[in-house]
C-alpha cells in the first residue's frame, strides 16, 4: 500500500511533466485536476495571490511563456512530509529555462537561454492541492539580462546546482523516523542560530555541531552562495545581522511549517521572518527603523548527521517593496535607453 506522502508526490507528477513539455492546454488541465476549486496560489512579488488554477495560470505563466516560448521546468528536489500541525506538503526545487526572446516584467530579452530558480510548495488535503506557495528568483533573470538595478551581491552568483548526491527526487516509501530526525536536526540548528547576537557571540550558534565543513549555502540572487561556515557568515549572516540584529525575536508575527523526507527537510511560513531594518542597513538600503516580514522557502540536505547543502529562496523583491524601494521602477529607469521589443529568433529552428 502506498503511503500518503508518496501518493502526494505522485499527485503532482503529471503537472511537473506538463511543465517539462509546457503545453498550455495540458498544463491548465493538470492544474485544474489536482487543485481544489478554491485553492489559493501564493506567488512572490509582484504577482501576489490568486484563487483557482486558471487565474493562477493567467497571472503567473501566461506572460512568462510569451517571453520564453520554449519554456520548460526542471526539478532537482521533490520531497514530501507532514508539518507539526498535521498538514501534508510537497516541496519542489529546480529551475525554469528557455530562450528569453520577449520582455518579461519589463526585463529586456537577451536572445539567449535563461534560467530562473524556483521553490514551490503544495499543501494537500483530501487528495487535492488547497494551497500553493512559490518564490521565483526573478532577480536572477534581471542579472542575466544585465538589468539588475540594485547593489552587487556579496556571495557568488551562478547557476545553483541540485543535490551533490543526485537523490533530490526522493522516492518512496516515506521513512517517518529518518524524516523526523532530519527535521529535528534543522529545528535544533535554527534554535541555536537565533541565539546570536541576543545571547552571545558566534560561538552560541555551535555551527560546527550542525553544519558540514564543506557546506554550501545557496542563497537567493542578490545575496548569492557562500561556501563553508565562513562563507555563510561573511557573505550572508554578518551583513544580515548588522542590518537587522533583532531577527528571530518576533516569533508571534510569523509561522513555520517544517517537514522532512529522508535526508531532506524543508520549511515555509509565508511569512516566516520578522525583523527591523536598523544600524548598517542591508543590501544597499539605508536603515529605516521599519519592521518588515520575509517569506523564505528553504530546503536542507543532511549527510552523515551534518547539513551539507542548504537551498534558500527569499522574496527579496517584496522586502524591497516593504522598505519603499520599487525595484521594477528602478529597472525601467536603468534600462530605458535599451531598444524594447522581441528578438526575432525561431524557436527550435535554425
Amino acid at each position: 500500500m502506498t503511503d500518503r506522502h508518496t501518493a502526494n508526490k505522485a499527485l503532482i507528477a503529471p503537472l511537473r511533466a506538463a511543465m517539462y513539455d509546457f503545453d498550455e492546454t495540458e498544463l491548465r488541465r493538470q492544474l485544474a485536476n489536482i487543485s481544489a476549486p478554491d485553492a489559493v496560489f501564493r506567488l512572490c512579488h509582484p504577482f501576489g495571490d490568486s484563487v483557482g488554477s486558471d487565474a493562477f495560470f493567467d497571472a503567473a505563466y501566461k506572460g512568462l511563456v510569451e517571453a520564453w516560448p520554449d519554456l520548460e521546468r526542471r526539478d532537482y528536489i521533490v520531497m514530501a512530509g507532514e508539518d507539526g500541525d498535521g498538514a501534508d506538503w510537497v516541496g519542489c526545487g529546480g529551475y525554469y529555462t528557455g530562450l528569453f526572446l520577449s520582455p518579461w516584467l519589463d526585463i529586456p530579452p537577451t536572445g539567449h537561454q535563461a534560467v530562473m530558480r524556483f521553490h514551490e510548495f503544495f499543501r494537500i488535503a483530501d487528495g487535492k492541492v488547497v494551497e500553493f506557495q512559490a518564490i521565483w528568483d526573478i532577480p536572477e533573470v534581471m542579472m542575466q539580462a544585465n538589468a539588475w538595478p540594485m547593489v552587487p551581491s556579496l556571495g557568488r552568483e551562478w547557476h545553483v546546482p541540485g543535490p551533490a548526491t543526485q537523490d533530490g527526487l526522493v522516492p518512496g516509501p516515506h521513512d517517518p523516523e529518518r524524516s523526523a530526525a532530519t527535521c529535528q536536526h534543522i529545528v535544533d540548528m535554527l534554535n541555536h542560530l537565533t541565539k546570536h547576537p541576543s545571547q552571545g557571540g558566534p560561538e552560541v550558534m555551535e555551527m560546527e555541531r550542525f553544519w558540514h565543513p564543506k557546506m554550501n549555502w545557496y542563497g537567493p540572487s542578490g545575496i548569492g552562495t557562500g561556501r563553508g561556515i565562513a562563507g555563510f557568515r561573511h557573505w550572508h549572516q554578518i551583513p544580515f545581522l548588522n542590518g537587522m540584529p533583532d531577527r528571530g525575536q518576533h516569533a508571534d508575527e510569523t509561522t513555520h511549517h517544517f517537514f522532512g523526507d529522508g535526508d531532506y527537510a524543508a520549511v515555509t511560513g509565508w511569512p516566516n521572518m520578522s525583523q527591523t531594518l536598523s544600524h548598517d542597513g542591508w543590501m544597499g538600503i539605508a536603515p529605516s527603523g521599519k519592521r518588515i516580514t520575509m517569506r523564505s522557502l528553504d530546503f536542507w540536505r543532511v549527510e552523515n548527521g551534518l547539513i551539507r547543502e542548504n537551498w534558500v529562496l527569499v522574496d527579496i523583491l517584496d522586502a524591497y517593496r516593504q522598505l519603499g524601494v520599487d525595484v521594477f521602477a528602478r529597472l525601467r529607469e536603468f534600462n530605458k535607453a535599451r531598444v524594447p521589443g522581441s528578438v526575432p529568433f525561431p524557436v527550435g529552428g535554425r
